[in-house]
């Protein structure tokens, strides 16, 4: 006799009790269990109850608004929030900016490990991610308020070499319930995920909860019969799952991302997608990603495409047919395809493969990576990067540490001021019509998300590409080497910058291709 109970959204979260340790799985609005996480925070306004409940996930949830983790920002509803990236959920970040909760900002590969080692029952996750960034706990050990003061990461010498420790102990303990989605359930509770873009960390979720005495709750689209479902594509066994709901309104709470009801490209490699047939303008962010796409060569192959202005590379490399010499991945594990972006960010149109995020992690760790591209919010003298945490808006590290940390080459991108900035690209030149009103490369930036210091220690190429400059990690700090035809040093460049930048003996104007409409004709 099958032990999984098949239950409605609101019989699920009635089981929550006050105090309880909840793991939520998804990435941005993928993977998410909406229709659960909807009736979770309806049953909180109704009764207050659950109350005072810790929260783990490993990646952003939400659109920024209403859904994914936003259901837990109520207050009193949540009083400690571990998560890899804070920014879509801005309800649990206005939470935390009151002190009404406490909270750590830990990186999403980290998370993902964790998971997966508090299911083998280990004292907590050992690596070298995190050093000398904002998680090093000798600079504020990922936490992001005054109300939050344990700390849970550790400094460590094996050898010769420095490591943190995440404590699993004080991260995480134990998990009461796992809230998590796949695309059917037989009767007997096994799981399948035809049609999820990704599979994330929904198995180690799974596992640490029943692991550590925890009810497992999976979201599905619909119930099909015992033995129906392929054994290899099961992906979380019956015998990990106590509840299964099944989605009342798959149209709205079991989206597949929280743009798109079904796009079954994002399942299917085999779906014809032709090279140049995507539409991109000639405007800043096709200027940066032209340059950042010019960085690439025969022996970068494998790459990873950050969200924003990054994004703006693959459809480049379409246009001028060029995307079948790369290999791009995706953090959440999609590998091969085109990276999609928005709120379905995460999916790729017509991947080769879909792993776990927390092997795809592995896979990075490991150096698997010849150039990630990820965006460039502050940067300073040094060439550290934050792209965490503006004034009082947690926007969280999510994967960037992780990336950053341990890919063969890293390149930066985004435009060199913020706030109303408008340039023309025209002719293989290029204008300032109206320049922003906040500078991005300050003294010191308000957090360390990425650390030049440590980038030099490793000797890595890391390269800081906007519309009109292009900078490259010198021992010294950053030196410009490019600067657009048509942009004048004094006033275009350095005037906006509030440090002087060492400038290359050898200073290059940007190819003037970049500013023309006509395609580049990129040679790899």
């Amino acid at each position: 006799m099958s032990r999984v109970k098949f239950v409605s959204a609101n019989e699920a979260v009635d089981l929550i009790k006050d105090g309880s340790f909840v793991a939520n799985g998804g990435f941005v609005g993928i993977g998410v269990a909406e229709e659960v996480l909807e009736r979770l925070e309806n049953r909180y306004k109704n009764t207050g109850s659950p109350r005072d409940l810790s929260l783990i996930y490993t990646a952003g949830q939400g659109d920024g608004k209403t859904k994914g983790l936003n259901h837990f920002g109520q207050e009193g509803m949540v009083k400690k929030v571990i998560g890899g990236h804070w920014g879509l959920a801005p309800s649990l970040g206005k939470l935390a900016n009151e002190e009404k909760l406490q909270g750590y900002n830990l990186p999403q590969g980290v998370i993902s490990h964790i998971f997966r080692d508090l299911a083998a029952g280990k004292p907590g996750t050992l690596t070298h991610v995190g050093l000398g960034t904002f998680v090093d706990p000798e600079i504020s050990g990922g936490k992001i308020n005054l109300s939050t003061t344990e700390d849970v990461v550790e400094k460590m010498k094996i050898g010769k070499k420095d490591y943190l420790f995440y404590n699993i102990e004080k991260i995480v303990p134990k998990i009461d319930y796992a809230i998590i989605r796949g695309s059917s359930a037989d009767e007997n509770g096994n799981i399948s995920m035809e049609k999820e873009a990704l599979t994330l960390e929904t198995l180690s979720i799974a596992m640490a909860t029943r692991n550590t005495g925890g009810k497992v709750i999976v979201q599905v689209e619909k119930r099909v019969k015992s033995g129906s479902i392929d054994p290899k594509l099961v992906k979380i066994p019956g015998i990990l799952v106590d509840y299964v709901v099944v989605s009342e309104v798959p149209s709205e709470n079991h989206m597949q991302t929280f743009s798109e009801i079904f796009n079954e490209s994002y399942v299917n490699s085999a779906i014809s997608i032709s090279e140049g047939s995507l539409d991109f303008p000639l405007n800043e962010r096709k200027v940066i990603a032209r340059r950042c796409a010019m960085l690439l060569s025969e022996e970068t192959r494998i790459l990873n495409y950050g969200i924003g202005m990054p994004e703006g590379i693959a459809a480049v490399l379409n246009e001028e047919g060029k995307e079948k010499n790369f290999i791009p991945t995706v953090e959440p594990g999609a590998i091969g395809g085109t990276p999609v972006g928005g709120l379905s960010f995460g999916a790729a149109i017509t991947p080769e493969a879909i792993i776990d995020q927390s092997y795809q992690f592995d896979y990075y760790n490991g150096g698997g990576l010849d150039m990630a591209f990820l965006g460039l919010a502050q940067c300073d003298e040094h060439g550290n990067i934050n792209v965490s945490k503006f004034g009082p808006k947690i926007a969280g590290c999510g994967g960037f540490i992780d990336i950053t940390q341990n890919a063969k080459q890293v390149v930066f991108c985004g435009t060199f001021t913020a706030g109303g900035l408008k340039v023309e690209a025209e002719n293989g030149k290029l204008s300032i019509i109206n320049e922003g009103k906040f500078s991005k490369f300050l003294k010191d930036v308000e957090q360390i998300t990425f650390s030049g210091e440590l980038a030099n220690k490793q000797n890595k190429n890391i390269f800081y590409v906007t519309e009109r400059a292009v900078f490259k990690l010198k021992k010294e700090g950053l030196e410009l080497i490019e600067i657009a035809p048509g942009v004048d040093l004094e006033k275009d460049i350095l005037e906006n910058m509030d440090f002087k930048p060492m400038i290359s003996d050898d200073l290059k104007l940007m190819d003037e291709r970049i500013f023309k409409d006509e395609l580049m004709g990129l040679n790899f």
